[in-house]
């Protein structure tokens, strides 16, 4: 008699191999040839959906017109959202103590833009967003056209996530301060948290792929781009840094990851040392 569960997928090297190309193409994502198991415990619930009984079929179908909501969904089943509240803390420090400071005291913009990329379910925009709301009460006149945030992700399904701004008590507890939480959350009903509407007020999220056209995004003064250059490959890692110099304006600041560095592109980022932490400024 069936149990009623499906056997494990079973990946053979070509197949794997193809579906890496794929994933590579689509979003930058390189996966190692470790990282089958990584494909299996993923893709096997839409596989099993789609009654589709291999990765080559899988590439097959995704190639063909019609596919976009199923390369979406793929896509969203792959990319890593892992993500904390004030991650690793010092960038926002940096952030608050010098760079906005900076950015005033050179009265180097009249309205503020930060770029949050692969801003996953919403944790490091609306930090941000806390950073400056805190600034502003010190600084009451700065930037005085406003501030705007660009949160962006490749995934649907997290930027939904992220604009509703509701999170469980446990998400909560990860990097996030009680005073904070207390000041720039409410509690609803059910015993979850939603962001102010004054924090959230200064968030758009939008749709995109990091190796796509940057064109529409416009300019900014800072861009954070952290923990996700190291899913990338050297060549897309340094094709993304010279398009996001192309959009942040001179002076202004790129934030790593703390694992993450940039090396190879001395002609358009000097390197700050802040001790701690590492950022480079656009030249």
């Amino acid at each position: 008699m069936s149990s009623g569960l499906s056997s494990p997928l079973s990946i053979d090297r070509n197949d794997f191999a193809l579906f890496s190309r794929f994933l590579e193409d689509s979003c930058g994502i390189v996966l190692s040839e470790n990282k089958q198991y990584l494909v299996q415990s993923r893709l096997g619930k839409i596989l099993q959906e789609q009654q589709v009984s291999s990765l080559s079929d899988l590439v097959s179908r995704l190639s063909r017109p019609g596919g976009s909501r199923l390369k979406e969904q793929v896509i969203d089943a792959m990319t890593t959202n892992e993500t904390l509240w004030f991650r690793d803390s010092h960038p926002y420090d940096l952030l608050k103590a010098r760079v906005l400071p900076e950015l005033v005291e050179n009265n180097a913009v009249g309205k503020l833009r930060i770029w949050s990329a692969a801003c996953s379910t919403g944790q490091e925009p609306y930090s941000l967003s806390m950073i400056l709301s805190e600034f502003k009460e010190q600084n009451r006149s700065a930037f005085g056209l406003g501030e705007e945030i660009v949160a962006t992700d490749i995934s649907t399904h997290v930027l939904a996530q992220a604009k509703a701004g509701v999170y469980e008590m446990l998400a909560l507890g990860r990097g996030l301060s009680p005073e904070r939480k207390n000041r720039f959350f409410h509690e609803r009903p059910d015993g979850s948290w939603e962001v102010q509407s004054a924090i959230k007020s200064k968030v758009r999220f939008q749709h995109f792929n990091l190796l796509g056209p940057y064109g529409s995004l416009g300019r900014f003064d800072i861009i954070f781009c952290r923990n996700v250059l190291i899913y990338f490959s050297t060549e897309r890692k340094l094709e993304i840094l010279r398009k996001m110099h192309g959009v942040l304006r001179k002076g202004g600041y790129l934030f790593l990851g703390a694992s993450e560095s940039l090396s190879g592109l001395s002609d358009l980022y000097e390197m700050v040392h802040c001790r701690p932490g590492i950022m480079y400024r656009a030249i």
